[in-house]
């Protein structure tokens, strides 16, 4: 029999975290063991091998449910399909990138021409743009194309240009929240299951989000908290919370991205900005679509991670 490996060495292993290893197994995509004198999830050779093969997969950014149809598929007609498709998306944004490069060095030779004068301004700005033609012309790359190092290196500075513009930063407003218990997803008739139904009932009546799933007390546990209005009827299971509110850097997710692949998002963020993460307050997950709307469900969710100003 192959040798099991616990859930935090498989996350220390292959750095993600068993939050997304989880999620990876809500979508089918990975399979644990568990016996019944041990609670805690194990892997096998196979499930390493898999783990690998989806970490590859996302890294050229092919999505949740793509992957899955990769997975499910007999023969290789779909990963030929999924990364023909990819192919295509590149060539693409090889053109806009051009396109842009273009644009930039016109905007250079522009200033060379003109008469601005010898203020220290125009100075600088000459400097900057001249930088810009450097960094755009003179690009240096010796490796294999293959090669899963310089994947991830390629990737990551893709990323961290184009996914840190899609944050917003949100001022949430202190308020009361009604919470659920803790609970988790995997038993039946939880708590969490009960505060869904609750409000589902309930009218839309905020232009701020209306609820937030977030991580419970106890491992391995979560809990909803929903905006509370006064007169509202609450079922004596749930509690009046005071939230604190505060700011938010939000990352939406539109591909089923797992949490860890948005904490990499926030953090080319906050590497570029004056923030840090605020470990006072929990990180929250909105999902877009209200209840009441079963056809979009989870295809985009929100992530809000409280965020301070560094001192």
């Amino acid at each position: 029999m192959n040798e099991l490996i616990k859930i935090s060495e498989m996350s220390s292993r292959y750095d993600i975290s068993a939050r997304t290893l989880r999620y990876y197994e809500e979508m089918g995509l990975l399979s644990s063991t568990r016996s019944d004198d041990y609670a805690y999830r194990m892997y096998d050779d196979e499930a390493l091998k898999r783990i690998e093969q989806i970490l590859i997969l996302r890294k050229l950014n092919i999505s949740i449910k793509d992957i899955k149809r990769i997975f499910d598929a007999a023969g290789s007609e779909v990963v030929l399909e999924v990364l023909g498709k990819k192919v295509d998306n590149i060539d693409d944004e090889v053109a806009l990138l051009n396109e842009l490069k273009s644009i930039v060095l016109d905007f250079i030779e522009q200033i060379k021409a003109a008469d601005f004068g010898s203020g220290d301004d125009v100075k600088r700005l000459y400097e900057k743009a001249s930088e810009i033609e450097t960094r755009l012309v003179n690009v240096d790359y010796d490796g294999n194309t293959a090669d899963t190092n310089r994947l991830a290196e390629v990737t990551g500075k893709l990323a961290k240009i184009h996914q840190t513009q899609n944050i917003r930063i949100y001022n949430f407003p202190s308020c009361k929240m009604v919470s659920s218990s803790d609970f988790s997803f995997a038993e039946e008739n939880n708590s969490g299951m009960r505060f869904l139904e609750w409000f589902k009932s309930l009218p839309l009546s905020s232009p701020y989000p209306q609820d937030f799933l977030g991580l419970g007390s106890k491992e391995n546990t979560m809990c909803w908290i929903r905006l509370y209005s006064e007169g509202m009827c609450v079922p004596d299971e749930f509690k009046i919370i005071d939230f604190a509110g505060g700011l938010y850097a939000v990352v939406c997710d539109i591909d089923e991205q797992t949490p860890n692949e948005t904490w990499e998002i926030r953090n080319a963020w906050l590497e570029a900005h004056d923030f840090e993460r605020d470990l006072s307050r929990p990180e929250l997950g909105n999902i877009i679509a209200s209840p009441q709307d079963t056809k979009l469900g989870y295809s985009q969710m929100d992530y809000w991670y409280p965020i301070k100003q560094r001192k």
